[in-house]
């Protein structure tokens, strides 16, 4: 059973970056897709995106293609969400996630097995 750990949130201005990691422990971290999901306040969860087990398919949510990046280092265990020209529309708690099912099924169902404690992402106007 994989435990994660989110890390890098914090406070930026409209326009601004900020680069989220996730640490995977246990398990065997290339048994999973890994996914980002957000939650803003009053709001349902939302999937942000996905990425299979190789890294070589990656799947967003519209709302951040073009300006998201997720990628993952199967030696480290990390996942990592970049994400560049943020609007206050961003702002949430983002987790971090893991499934052994398909990137796809996890971007369809916006369901996973695994989660983190999520880390806070606040962007000012």
């Amino acid at each position: 059973q994989v435990q994660l750990v989110e890390s890098g949130g914090g406070l930026v201005q409209a326009g601004g970056s900020l680069r989220l990691s996730c640490a995977a422990s246990g398990g065997t971290f290339t048994d999973y897709a890994m996914a980002w999901f957000r939650q803003a306040p009053g709001l349902e969860r939302e999937f942000v995106a996905v990425i299979s087990w190789s890294g070589g398919s990656t799947y967003y949510a519209d709302f951040v293609k073009g300006r998201f990046t997720i990628s993952r280092d199967n030696v480290k265990k990390m996942v990592y969400l970049q994400m560049n020209s943020l609007s206050p529309e961003d702002s949430a708690v983002y987790y971090c996630a893991a499934d052994t099912t398909s990137p796809t099924t996890i971007e369809l169902y916006e369901q996973a097995a695994f989660w983190g404690q999520g880390t806070q992402v606040t962007v000012s106007s």
